[in-house]
């Protein structure tokens, strides 16, 4: 699996494109704020002659779902969700005003697709992710993970020596503290790709991360 990182949006949010040798790819947490950002994603995708199968969201606050709209419009793609955080998606300008004090115009958000839930897979190519309910910065929080590569995108669950908040609607820190603990099994040289700033291992979270 080859995976190109995008940072988008004033947040900084992390957009992932992953394929691999078929040609066949996924869009992971698209959040691109401007027209300019997704052209350069879609650029991208034209000069790899890439077939995008699927569009995923690890959970749905506005930083990681903005260009849910743009893939749905050029792609035909329905976003692929937890069923968890419905509500914080339709209710997107209440979810905006919450975290910034004031809305931000955004396009229509598309319909969600299939919802996704613990030991789904996703296929594309040769490529599979499964699903790791990892609930706590949302009720509805998801992680994708290949066992062959050793890859976690981890959304905003687990980040380079820290976690996600869990201040918001739909967090709990109990629950983050489990969902940590959970991706604390997994081996330690999986690659950790983050909704938010660097990456980093399991292994580095493990010895330096006060929350795993």
């Amino acid at each position: 699996m080859k995976i190109k990182g995008f940072v988008v949006n004033p947040l900084g949010e992390n957009c992932y494109v992953a394929y691999d040798g078929t040609k066949e790819g996924v869009i992971i947490d698209c959040g691109c704020s401007t027209e300019s950002e997704w052209t350069a994603i879609k650029s991208f995708i034209a000069s790899e002659n890439l077939s995008i199968k699927h569009l995923l969201n690890t959970h749905l606050h506005f930083d990681h779902v903005w260009g849910n709209a743009f893939v749905y419009r050029d792609c035909l793609l329905s976003p692929q969700a937890h069923s968890a955080d419905t509500g914080i998606y339709e209710e997107m300008d209440e979810q905006i005003r919450s975290v910034v004090g004031f809305t931000i115009p955004h396009p229509p958000m598309p319909l969600l697709g299939r919802p996704l839930k613990e030991g789904d897979s996703i296929l594309f190519g040769k490529t599979e992710l499964k699903v790791i309910e990892t609930p706590g910065h949302t009720q509805g929080s998801i992680c994708f993970y290949s066992e062959t590569d050793e890859v976690l995108f981890s959304g905003d669950t687990l980040f380079s020596g820290s976690c996600g908040r869990t201040d918001l609607e739909g967090g709990n820190q109990q629950d983050m503290m489990r969902s940590l603990a959970k991706l604390a099994q997994l081996p330690e040289s999986t690659t950790v790709l983050c909704g938010h700033g660097p990456s980093t291992t399991i292994e580095k979270e493990k010895l330096y991360n006060p929350y795993m």
